[in-house]
């Protein structure tokens, strides 16, 4: 994905607003917009976002993981399956 192509100043939103909209539906890429020659905002379609967001949830459990197995907080499968099973039959 070339991003440079895909940066437009605010003026040009304002007046393709419909058009940006379904393009980026359609292309599913990001659209970089400037204001006074700065960066202000990155639009995209909400199927990206929402791929995004579970991208990071899952790179965050996957980080929590790691920390936890660094720090040795860990328990072998067999006992925590043990003990979850003991569980649900209590109840």
């Amino acid at each position: 994905m070339k991003l440079s192509s895909q940066i437009k100043p605010i003026s040009y939103l304002k007046a393709h607003a419909a058009e940006i909209v379904r393009n980026l539906g359609e292309q599913r890429e990001p659209l970089i917009i400037t204001q006074n020659g700065e960066v202000k905002v990155v639009m995209q379609d909400i199927k990206s976002y929402e791929q995004t967001q579970e991208m990071l949830a899952l790179l965050k459990i996957l980080a929590v993981g790691t920390r936890q197995i660094e720090e040795g907080n860990v328990q072998p499968a067999e006992d925590v399956i043990k003990r979850l099973r003991k569980r649900r039959g209590a109840h």
